[in-house]
């Protein structure tokens, strides 16, 4: 278990020192890129709720999909940190932010908390099965087991740049796969 869990360090650290070499355009750039791959690929009804997330550090900065979703009808949420675990909590144009601490931000407490039916991830890396090195915290993985143990099953669709693609990421138990992963290479599926 220790062993896997430097290995997952050792893979995260690797695959976040490629995001962050990729230059301030090209990210831009891929995003878009991104934006439009998934945009393509999900057909949502009116109404639906999506969570997205505010971007970090060199992250896909997944704020063009959200717009582009919400145009359509979308109903968008982004999470907050709350005793240890997310809550997704309903993003209003123009509603004031809090930081979370990790240099996110989120809607305030007074915000409604919604379920989201599909979740944008984050990640440090992936591999061709879909399966997601998140930032070492977990707060994804229970934040979906939480969604599943209400009954539902949202899609999750991860967001990231292909510098992120690794060989294999070490599975563990409690982790998730993804339904896919956009790149702005490509749409993984799992394999």
């Amino acid at each position: 278990m220790h062993q896997e869990m430097s290995l997952k360090a050792q893979l995260r650290a690797e695959a976040l020192a490629r995001r962050d070499a990729l230059g301030e355009e090209i990210r831009i750039e891929a995003s878009l890129a991104i934006a439009d791959r998934v945009a393509a690929r999900l057909t949502l009804e009116p109404g639906t709720i999506v969570s997205g997330f505010l971007p970090i550090r060199s992250e896909v900065d997944p704020r063009p999909l959200m717009m582009a979703l919400a145009d359509r009808g979308a109903r968008l949420c982004v999470p907050a940190i709350v005793e240890g675990r997310l809550e997704f909590r309903h993003l209003v144009r123009g509603a004031p932010l809090e930081s979370q601490g990790f240099g996110t931000y989120a809607p305030g407490a007074d915000a409604a908390v919604l379920d989201p039916s599909v979740m944008l991830v984050p990640m440090a890396a992936f591999d061709a099965r879909c399966h997601r090195i998140g930032y070492g915290r977990g707060y994804y993985d229970r934040a979906i087991t939480a969604l599943r143990g209400k009954g539902l099953s949202p899609l999750l669709a991860g967001l990231a740049f292909a510098v992120q693609e690794i060989e294999e990421v070490p599975a563990e138990t409690h982790d998730v796969g993804l339904d896919f992963i956009a790149t702005e290479a490509a749409l993984k599926e799992p394999t």
